[in-house]
């Protein structure tokens, strides 16, 4: 009987005793805000040159709620195979965007246009952020720094 209740004591009762002290343990959610920028995920994707529509590439702040307007600047760069007005139309003006308490995504439209590229040449459209008021990362956090611009290909 006394074996019973050592067994019973050793499998049962003490490590519910441990694991009621391990509660008691505050733990500190992780809070690293940054912004980022991806097309379904992608930091990297390819359109059309016959394409004719208009989309928007949507820049993320991942963070909890904040209380002041965060700006973020930005820049867009074209290769030297693409030009504004015959291939694109940035209708998103300005290098700078801001987001203001409880927004957390803001677009950058663009809108294309058809035109047949010139293969021999860079057909690329970059979305970059570059800093903000907060001095919050650039990217996912990590030592990589992903999805901190998007590189659009028209081919």
């Amino acid at each position: 009987m006394k074996q019973t209740i050592k067994y019973l004591l050793l499998t049962c009762i003490l490590p519910a005793i441990l694991l009621a002290a391990s509660c008691k343990k505050e733990s500190v959610p992780y809070d690293h805000p940054f912004f980022h920028i991806n097309f379904d995920n992608n930091s990297s994707i390819e359109v059309r040159s016959n394409r004719k529509d208009t989309v928007e590439y949507k820049v993320y702040l991942s963070t909890k709620l904040q209380f002041e307007p965060i700006e973020l600047r930005y820049e867009v760069v074209a290769g030297d195979g693409l030009q504004e007005g015959r291939d694109y139309e940035l209708l998103t003006k300005g290098t700078t965007m801001n987001f203001v308490p409880g927004i957390f995504e803001r677009p950058v439209k663009i809108a294309w246009k058809e035109f047949v590229v010139d293969t021999t040449k860079n057909n690329t459209l970059t979305i970059r952020l570059l800093s903000n008021s907060k001095n919050y990362t650039i990217g996912m956090p990590g030592p990589d720094g992903l999805q901190r611009e998007l590189v659009i290909t028209k081919k």
